[in-house]
């Protein structure tokens, strides 16, 4: 069931829809004032591993390479 966010462009108000089965049709509008102009706006996650006290911040290193810089997101969790 995956939900659906929106930002309606005529009053700003960001919304979720829900969509519980794929034939389903909803109507597109924003929920706060009715209107048709809306932008689906990617979703935050968040996010939570390993056991408390332990510095569980993801870290960043960023090197040269050949288009510039680099960077790799190491986040904090299992690893082999």
């Amino acid at each position: 069931m995956p939900i659906y966010e929106f930002k309606c462009l005529e009053c700003e108000n960001i919304f979720e829809f829900l969509l519980i089965n794929p034939g389903e049709t909803l109507e597109m509008k924003c929920t706060k004032c009715s209107s048709e102009k809306i932008e689906r706006v990617l979703s935050t996650t968040n996010y939570s591993v390993g056991t408390s006290g332990a510095n569980m911040s993801p870290k960043a290193q960023t090197r040269s390479c050949s288009s510039g810089s680099c960077t790799t997101i190491d986040l904090p969790g299992y690893s082999r």
